[in-house]
């Protein structure tokens, strides 16, 4: 009887360790993608997408995060840009601030784990707003000039998203060159009209984070009804590129779902 508890028990922490040291194993990726009509002049353009950091809950993300902001700032990409969950508790916000002043001039918005309207117990309200090197959105948009083209970078509210509120048609400027939206939660890229975004990011997701994978498929346990999970999809309503994220929340283990910080490279393709 003992003996297979032994082998019960060694593993289950064989599990849990391996759990652990995959929430730090971050994928640094380099992703092209192809956007028709993308101006000449923005071909080639570099992005940082990431996500979900979950500061201040106790796992190896948080590492995962030091290493993925390290990475962006070493590549130094044409824009640097955020989808959201930067904090799980407000006592991380100087890390954040510190990690945020290696990308400046970095875009962001933020996540239902900011505002702490999640299931998770270990959230607490911890919303930022006046990060010194990054701008925070709030269903606001900049335009930022690229290669001599306007680049509009618009952000939605996690807030006004959920209420069913949020309108970002209304933000976008239909003579920017480029319009990119990020929205923390994926499924808005079904909410949106044709033509009027060229690229949506997105997160909230970490790739299911507690994966099992069967045959082809996967089962993605913590997220089990999501359409768009990781990776590119292609909608009418854009191109949508989904973040693995950094972080982890309610247990600090990743299983078969690594952290990723990505790069998408644009391209002008047909």
């Amino acid at each position: 009887m003992k003996k297979p508890l032994i082998a019960l028990g060694s593993l289950g922490l064989g599990v849990a360790l391996w759990g652990q040291f995959e929430a730090g194993w971050v994928r640094l990726r380099i992703l092209g993608v192809d956007l028709p009509g993308l101006p000449p002049e923005l071909d080639g353009l570099r992005i940082a997408h990431l996500s979900d950091f979950h500061l201040g809950f106790p796992s190896r993300g948080a590492r995962a995060v030091e290493r993925a902001v390290e990475w962006a700032a070493e590549r130094k990409p044409d824009l640097t840009l955020i989808t959201g969950d930067l904090l799980s508790r407000p006592s991380a916000e100087p890390k954040l601030r510190e990690l945020l002043e290696r990308v400046p001039g970095s875009f962001a918005v933020l996540g239902n784990h900011d505002y702490a309207t999640s299931r998770d117990p270990f959230s607490k309200p911890s919303a930022v707003s006046d990060l010194d090197s990054t701008t925070v959105l709030f269903d606001d948009a900049r335009i930022v000039e690229l290669r001599g083209r306007r680049v509009q970078i618009v952000g939605i509210d996690p807030r006004s998203y959920r209420r069913g509120t949020a309108r970002p048609e209304g933000l976008a400027d239909s003579d920017a060159d480029l319009r990119i939206l990020l929205c923390h939660f994926p499924n808005v890229i079904d909410r949106l009209q044709p033509g009027v975004f060229d690229l949506v990011l997105a997160g909230h997701l970490h790739a299911g984070q507690i994966v099992i994978p069967y045959g082809r498929g996967k089962v993605r346990l913590a997220h089990l009804r999501w359409t768009y999970a990781e990776g590119l999809y292609r909608r009418p309503g854009g191109v949508l590129h989904v973040s693995p994220g950094l972080g982890t929340t309610f247990v600090p283990f990743r299983f078969f779902a690594r952290p990723e910080a990505t790069e998408l490279v644009l391209r002008s393709g047909a």
